[in-house]
């Protein structure tokens, strides 16, 4: 015991204190990023995508803003200045009525994005709720939810958005209310897969071991776990809205005069297209810009919020 004790004090040195800057040696340098921060820098890589981000903030700003500042109205007359060319007091030209259509454009463009954006944040919580609680339960109640959803499929959507219209008379209300109850199939069904998939993964099954409620581990554990595909769907659906929303408006059952939409707006120049066709290119041109630029930025998330492309 003595000797073991005599050699361990002869060997000192080999327990010398490290230096601070030897301390870390072994570590690997790297920036420490959260799960949204690693995406956005993806999703940046994606040309198209962060164009399309660019340009939709560009006609947000411009729907908001040039309203305010024109000083033109959406709906104030001048018979004097009617079918006008461009110019530049009215870059866009006027309509029939002689109402300045720069002004009316981005303020049906504030009616439509609305439309969009309202409409798909109602499917998602519709469909998030459904699609998770079918899920989540699965057995027979799954089965009986998901007929329900096959039902609903088995009828056009446009069929729903025309009849509810027709019934409650055209207004924004009731041009949102029929695109919600006919699109938050698609979401609940993305949730409803995810949420198959990710309940038997060990997380799911520790979180129900240390004992969290059902309501906690299909919130808390699952839904977030599979809010990226959720995302992604959510980005499709608004210009899925806004395409139907202009649709019916092109149909004439839109929004009531003076009220304006970009669907609407394309309809109140079809009588005059032969002869003023820029009065119809302006608002289809906007749906058409808005409608690419939101599924750039879709395909976008698409690849940034996918793990397997991490």
């Amino acid at each position: 015991m003595d000797m073991k004790k005599d050699e361990f004090e002869l060997t000192p040195d080999l327990f010398e204190k490290l230096d601070e800057s030897e301390k870390n040696a072994e570590k690997i340098n790297y920036e420490s990023k959260t799960y949204f921060q690693d995406a956005w820098s993806r999703f940046k890589e994606n040309k198209l995508a962060l164009v399309g981000l660019i340009f939709l903030a560009i006609m947000v700003a411009c729907c908001i803003l040039i309203p305010i500042i024109s000083p033109y109205t959406y709906d104030g007359q001048d018979m004097s200045i009617r079918n006008a060319g461009m110019s530049l007091a009215h870059p866009m030209g006027t309509d029939s009525f002689g109402r300045d259509m720069l002004v009316r454009v981005m303020y049906g463009g504030r009616i439509s994005l609305s439309v969009g954006v309202l409409a798909a944040f109602i499917c998602l919580c519709i469909g998030v709720v459904y699609g998770g609680i079918s899920g989540y339960v699965g057995g027979r109640v799954d089965m009986l939810m998901m007929r329900f959803v096959d039902m609903m499929y088995s009828i056009p959507d446009i069929l729903y958005v025309i009849l509810i219209v027709v019934v409650m008379e055209p207004s924004m209300f009731s041009i949102l209310l029929g695109i919600s109850i006919s699109s938050w199939m698609g979401m609940a069904r993305q949730v409803r897969t995810q949420v198959l998939t990710l309940k038997e993964q060990e997380f799911a099954l520790a979180a129900f071991v240390i004992g969290a409620s059902d309501a906690r581990i299909l919130l808390k554990h699952l839904i977030v776990n599979a809010m990226g595909p959720i995302i992604v769907q959510v980005t499709m659906l608004v210009p899925s809205a806004i395409f139907n929303e202009a649709y019916l408006g092109f149909l004439g059952i839109g929004l009531n005069a003076p009220q304006a939409s970009w669907g609407t707006l394309a309809n109140d120049a079809r009588s005059v297209m032969s002869v003023y066709p820029m009065q119809v290119v302006w608002p289809v041109l906007a749906i058409c810009l808005t409608m690419l630029a939101l599924n750039f930025i879709g395909d976008g998330l698409g690849e940034a919020l996918d793990p397997k492309k991490k």
